[in-house]
């Protein structure tokens, strides 16, 4: 077993397993626990009353934190020639279109986003085997297949992110960083959950949030009081 630095040790010893804290002692306490080097990322994780295997009880959606995430967001627009110079002027990393399909076939991924347009989408639909499995692939819903590249790629860069339930019914995603202020970790929360409370199916029954924990990187998971988040 990997001997505990006095620091975590100590940090630990903050931690009450059997207590839901409140959002705010919660961003104040993930704070104190946390002992890393680097600026580490704040993570949310929420397990809902819902069966993910029913299409009708999947929850997805899209939200823009009020402070974002604390991550520079690696944007790719794959677009015609005529929308390039909006994507780039919108502070896109990467524009284009064939060559990103070529390097795309030849195992690169190194973005965080990718936009397109409708027009364009059967040939980034091809990538789907590639893109899929890492949550790359653009979709209407989200908000990532527009004519408004523009608009897309500011709210990727302000801070919008996608998020959806998994097979266990949890949905995992970033909230911020830990030198976020207490008061920002917990507007960026609220509003995650805010977005949750309006996605509810109508066809879930029983407790729609069963559980919310807040951890950073490194650190354990603090419990939520759930009543705690209500916007």
């Amino acid at each position: 077993m990997t001997k505990l630095t006095k620091n975590k040790k100590l940090a630990l010893e903050k931690i009450d397993a059997s207590k839901q804290y409140t959002i705010e002692e919660a961003a104040k306490l993930v704070k104190e626990i946390t002992t890393t080097k680097f600026d580490a990322s704040l993570d949310v994780d929420v397990r809902l009353g819902v069966d993910p295997r029913k299409a009708n009880q999947m929850v997805r959606g899209v939200v823009t934190l009020p402070h974002g995430t604390g991550k520079v967001t690696r944007v790719l627009v794959m677009c015609t020639p005529d929308k390039e110079e909006e994507a780039k002027a919108a502070g896109a990393d990467y524009v284009g279109l064939d060559e990103y399909i070529e390097k795309i076939k030849g195992g690169w991924t190194d973005v965080d986003v990718i936009i397109t347009m409708p027009s364009v989408m059967a040939k980034v639909g091809a990538l789907g085997r590639i893109l899929g499995p890492r949550g790359l692939m653009p979709n209407p819903k989200s908000g990532t297949v527009t004519m408004d590249i523009a608009k897309a790629v500011n709210e990727v860069k302000a801070g919008k992110i996608d998020f959806k339930v998994d097979k266990y019914g949890i949905i995992h995603t970033s909230v911020g960083k830990v030198s976020f202020t207490e008061d920002k970790i917990v507007e960026n929360v609220k509003e995650f959950m805010a977005m949750i409370m309006k996605l509810k199916p109508s066809s879930a029954k029983g407790t729609y949030v069963k559980s919310v924990s807040l951890s950073s990187t490194m650190s354990p998971g603090l419990r939520i009081e759930p009543k705690s988040v209500d916007a």
